[in-house]
């Protein structure tokens, strides 16, 4: 029986445990398909000879349109109360969009990019009709007092795996290009991105979904439930997080576009410049997990808040390839720490009942935010001059999307000076200092321990198997 025990790393509950091993496979296979397919995405628009506007459209259209399809998930959630089926149903969806996305813009060249977009609007519904319940079925089963461990681990998988397929994609690209031949090694690519989702659909469905539970919409109809929604410590936390979204649009579509039109960098310079920010996470992300589950997670944004601003001005300084990717490694890093805190903030601060509709809400939100950051970017970035003179002197940038980066960064840090703040910690957690909390993360031993952590024995994890909790 001990034996048993031993192995159990986050639940003691059998089936509860298997689903969410299974649940870290198809993380494994997620990220496979996101690192070798979604994250060329837009260097394939560049190659179908996009526009900047277009890129901005690429990035930001998508999840608005698909962050509406929620409702629907919701619908369904009431009508067949089975969670998995529907999520089956969004990941198989997004699945075979990779047909289409590899064929139709080929055979209908003239309209290539706006018939991508098309697609991967498609890819983003489906995603998006899988969310709530996968989210509302993740909230059932992992034990509250893991869940920064287990979705710490199971963004590390993420993280890994797509630095690996990634690394992969890159490769591919710059062998197919060199021998003239981009075209066909974008659709190698996507053609594994397809596979990796079949086979995390595999996975997902051999996921235990406890009976009696499901993600419904609750119909906000009440004035009293408008009320206790504006002043809750959720719309202040969705409200910031939907800021912080549109400021980081701004520039966040723009950095492929600068570095392969702008640099010219190759296909294996920009698989390196965007690889080194996932092996800064994934190298973190375990320290972050460990952070959120006893010091709680306002902390984490409020930490991470002061330094994401500042990273879109940073590449103004120099285009030097070191350089931008000593940025990079500082971005990835920060980043961890914000969208996991994030996101176990959220579950925090939403009871099960609720979730779906606040979800639902929360992500309109953050989609509408990222479509009207784009939207302003890529305006910006065909517009804004590359030469400005004022009190008698003259500057020169090599980009207009240098003025788009500066513009990010000041948004940025507006939306975290005044929102930020306004948020509370819902939980009761121990204090930290902003200057230990930095220490913790990026202390020699921390990133130790993590490394020990992927190549020895985990005892940390055999600890937690010994410890009682909810399954």
């Amino acid at each position: 029986m001990p034996a048993k025990r031993s192995k159990a790393a986050f639940s003691n509950d059998a089936a509860v445990e298997k689903s969410l091993r299974h649940s870290l496979k198809d993380a494994a296979a997620f990220a496979t398909m996101v690192g070798i397919g979604e994250t060329y995405f837009s260097a394939f628009a560049l190659f179908l000879k996009a526009s900047t506007p277009q890129i901005g459209l690429l990035a930001s259209l998508p999840p608005l349109l698909a962050s509406f399809v929620q409702l629907l998930s919701a619908w369904l959630g009431r009508l067949t109360l089975q969670r998995n089926v529907i999520v089956l149903v969004g990941a198989t969806v997004q699945a075979f969009t990779w047909l289409p996305l590899m064929i139709l813009p080929v055979l209908f060249s003239e309209m290539a990019v706006p018939i991508m977009i098309a697609c991967v609007v498609l890819y983003q519904c489906g995603a998006h009709l899988s969310t709530p319940q996968w989210a509302s079925l993740m909230g059932d089963i992992v034990p509250i007092r893991r869940r920064g461990r287990f979705f710490g681990r199971r963004t590390k998988i993420v993280s890994l795996v797509t630095f690996f397929s990634l690394t992969v994609g890159g490769i591919v690209l710059q062998v197919a290009s060199t021998n003239g031949r981009t075209l066909q090694g974008f659709m190698v690519l996507f053609g594994v991105a397809m596979i990796a989702r079949l086979v995390s659909v595999y996975h997902l469905a051999r996921m235990h979904d406890p009976s009696g539970h499901v993600a419904a919409m609750e119909a906000p109809t009440s004035v009293a439930w408008w009320l206790r929604l504006r002043q809750s410590n959720f719309v202040r936390f969705s409200v910031f997080f939907a800021m912080m979204q549109f400021s980081v649009a701004i520039a966040s579509p723009f950095f492929t576009v600068y570095m392969l039109r702008d640099l010219h960098f190759s296909y294996v310079a920009f698989m390196s410049n965007t690889g080194v920010a996932i092996l800064a996470q994934f190298l973190t992300l375990n320290q972050w997990g460990r952070i959120s589950d006893v010091f709680g997670n306002r902390r984490i944004l409020a930490a991470t808040g002061v330094v994401i601003p500042l990273m879109p001005l940073l590449w103004t300084f120099s285009s030097n390839y070191w350089y931008l990717l000593f940025i990079q490694g500082i971005s990835g890093l920060t980043w961890a720490g914000f969208t996991l805190s994030a996101s176990n903030f959220l579950y925090d601060l939403i009871s099960r009942d609720k979730r779906v509709t606040y979800l639902a809400i929360h992500n309109v939100l953050a989609s509408f935010g990222i479509f009207c950051g784009a939207m302003l970017g890529g305006y910006l970035g065909a517009t804004l001059p590359t030469t400005i003179e004022a009190f008698g002197y003259k500057s020169s940038w090599l980009s207009p999307l240098l003025g788009v980066f500066v513009i990010s960064t000041i948004a940025r840090t507006i939306t975290a000076a005044v929102l930020l703040p306004k948020i509370r910690e819902v939980r009761n957690v121990r204090p930290i200092s902003f200057t230990e909390l930095i220490f913790r993360i990026t202390r020699v031993n921390a990133l130790a321990g993590v490394f020990f952590d992927v190549i020895g024995p985990k005892p940390a994890e055999t600890a937690v198997a010994k410890e009682s909790d909810q399954g």
